[in-house]
């Protein structure tokens, strides 16, 4: 059996892998709430944990997420699986967004919380971690697709 949609799988382990690889780095090296300014008063690499989604949103309900997180994933591996071959750009947003899902998924499972460690301090923005950019990253590469998808009706000859 042929495996499809190649670049799918590739993003999704890529970013699943360097997701987990940093938020053990973070662990491994910072305590709970240390900081280290990479760019002082713009950007700081900060261990924090969130029970809740982006942003903090819906904190607490880490129940729910987890199987979120989890339904998520296995819509994403059949549709990379059991679906038709896909354009690049969906390959790749469909795969960001599954690794990301996943790192995520994998991190409310077996800690109860996510790692967030990413503090964007210029701007003020929520402790994010590369799987939440993974996720947005992969929405731009889906919104990319659907803008070069042309309508069937304008491959029709008159």
């Amino acid at each position: 059996m042929r495996l499809k949609n190649h670049l799918f799988w590739i993003a999704a382990f890529v970013a699943f892998f360097l997701d987990q690889l940093t938020k053990y780095w973070v662990v491994q090296t910072f305590s709970l709430g240390q900081t280290l300014p990479i760019i002082p008063d713009v950007f700081h690499f900060t261990y924090v944990t969130n029970t809740g989604a982006a942003f903090s949103l819906f904190s607490g309900k880490v129940e729910w997420l987890r199987w979120l997180s989890l339904g998520v994933s296995l819509v994403l591996i059949a549709l990379g699986w059991f679906g038709q071959e896909l354009n690049h750009w969906d390959q790749l947003g469909y795969g960001l967004i599954l690794g990301g899902a996943m790192g995520n998924g994998i991190d409310r499972f077996v800690l109860g919380y996510v790692v967030d460690f990413l503090d964007f301090r210029l701007i003020n923005f929520a402790v994010f971690n590369l799987a939440d950019s993974f996720i947005s990253i992969g929405i731009v590469c889906l919104l990319i697709a659907s803008f070069q998808k042309t309508p069937s009706s304008s491959d029709r000859s008159s």
